[in-house]
């Protein structure tokens, strides 16, 4: 298990202003990533180094993502102004996490601009739903259609530190392990939350400094 991606729900101006504005920030590229057409959203995807990457994703209008969970997350956090959504860890055999949750996990496919399509399995965002400070889970089925790899230069931003409005044994819990095991380079930084739990802010490492988002 390792932490792959972190989620930044569109702002009012909509996906591609907000991840250009983050990209701009980061000193990164925005690549345009994509439709998922059983989650009702889109995301603009900002590579990040160590093969992980920010998702910065917005609802289509259009009714499935009214059903589907993560559209009912992603409309819920950009209908609050947007901001950060969640963490995502990917793990090579899901069919533990469809044991420990007592269900299946969900197909997910995006359609790639140039027509080839990135497929996936995910569990867990009813998890993030009703506690914001627990990622789901994701199985890719090609690693090399892998999202950080959208460019062709892999970026020297890092992600440092998730700050997260949580309990780190409860989180502990939901991962069967502690959340500094998903990664040898990034640190959670738990703080008690004041309202809602969830993920605060993340930081960057880049060329010219810390940028926390």
């Amino acid at each position: 298990m390792r932490l792959d991606h972190v989620s930044y729900a569109a702002e009012k101006d909509g996906v591609r202003a907000t991840a250009d504005r983050l990209a701009q920030a980061l000193g990164v590229r925005a690549v345009n990533g994509g439709v998922h057409p059983s989650f009702g959203t889109r995301n603009v995807i900002l590579p990040m180094a160590h093969g992980r990457y920010v998702e910065v994703v917005e609802v289509l209008d259009h009714p499935v993502c009214d059903k589907a969970p993560f559209g009912q997350a992603v409309r819920a956090c950009s209908e609050r102004g947007g901001g950060w959504l969640g963490w995502v860890c990917r793990v090579d055999d899901i069919a533990e996490f469809e044991q420990r949750l007592g269900r299946e996990a969900v197909p997910g496919r995006r359609i790639f601009p140039d027509s080839r399509e990135l497929t996936w399995r995910q569990i867990g965002v009813n998890g993030l739903i009703n506690d914001p400070q627990l990622p789901f889970f994701v199985q890719f089925d090609d690693l090399d259609m892998h999202p950080s790899r959208a460019v062709d230069l892999e970026p020297d931003v890092v992600i440092k530190t998730l700050t997260i409005a949580g309990d780190p044994e409860r989180v502990h819990e939901w991962l069967g392990t502690d959340a500094t095991s998903t990664s040898t380079v990034i640190g959670f930084d738990f703080v008690a939350p004041r309202g809602t739990a969830g993920l605060l802010s993340v930081t960057f490492e880049t060329p010219g400094g810390l940028v926390t988002l």
